[in-house]
C-alpha cells in the first residue's frame, strides 16, 4: 500500500495546498463521532454567538456610506454561508468538510466577491487581485469522544492582493481567531445538548 493510500491528501489541501495565511482551532466535544459531525453541518449563524458583533464592526465603513453588508442568513448552516459567495469545496461524510470563497476581503467598503459557483470553478480561477479563502472543519474520534478541528486558510492570487490581504489580516486576525472559537463551541453545544 502507498503512503496516499493509507493517508489521503485532506481536502484543504486538495482545495488550497499553498497559502498565504493559516489559523488552526480545536475543542474536545464529548459526544458520538456521528452527531459532532451533524453539529458541524448544521450550526448557524445565530448559534455562534461572537459572529454578529465581530461582523458589525467588520463592515461599518460599508454602513456609513450606506452599502447594505453581506449577513448570514441566521437559521442557515453556516458552513454554507460564512460569507458572500461560498461555495462547497469537498466532503468526506463524518469526517471532514470545506468550503470557499474567492473576494476581495480587505475593501473597507465590503468584499467584492468574485462570482464562481463550482469547486471546479474555486480550483481554477486565478484572475489577480483576489484573495481564494478556505474554511475547513474535521472531526476525530478520541476515547472521551471527539476532537473537533477547524482550519483556515488564505491565499492570493496575485503578490498585491496578497499584501493587500496580509495587511487586513494584522487587523482582523484576533477577531477571526474569536470567531472560530465561537463556531467550535457552538458545535459543542448544539452536539452535547444532542447527545
Amino acid at each position: 500500500m502507498t503512503t496516499t493510500e493509507t493517508n489521503p491528501l485532506r481536502l484543504i489541501d486538495e482545495a488550497l495546498p499553498r497559502f498565504d495565511v493559516r489559523e488552526i482551532h480545536e475543542i474536545p466535544v464529548h459526544a458520538a463521532l456521528d452527531v459532532v459531525y451533524a453539529a458541524i453541518k448544521s450550526v448557524t449563524a445565530r448559534d455562534v454567538r461572537l459572529l454578529t458583533p465581530l461582523e458589525v464592526l467588520r463592515v461599518l465603513p460599508g454602513l456609513l456610506v450606506r452599502r447594505r453588508p453581506f449577513r448570514p442568513t441566521s437559521s442557515a448552516p453556516l458552513i454554507e454561508e460564512f460569507t458572500v459567495g461560498v461555495v462547497p469545496l469537498g466532503e468526506r461524510a463524518g469526517k471532514e468538510i470545506v468550503a470557499g470563497a474567492i473576494g476581495r476581503y480587505w475593501l473597507l467598503w465590503g468584499n467584492q466577491p468574485a462570482l464562481i459557483r463550482t469547486r471546479e470553478e474555486f480550483l481554477a480561477f486565478s484572475e489577480p487581485g483576489y484573495t481564494k479563502a478556505v474554511v475547513a472543519f474535521s472531526v476525530c474520534a478520541e476515547s472521551t469522544g471527539c476532537r473537533v478541528t477547524t482550519e483556515t486558510r488564505v491565499a492570493g492570487t496575485s503578490p498585491e492582493a496578497t499584501r493587500a490581504f496580509r495587511r487586513y489580516w494584522l487587523l482582523i486576525r484576533p477577531a477571526s481567531g474569536a470567531i472560530r472559537r465561537s463556531w467550535l463551541a457552538a458545535i459543542r453545544r448544539r452536539a452535547v445538548h444532542a447527545r
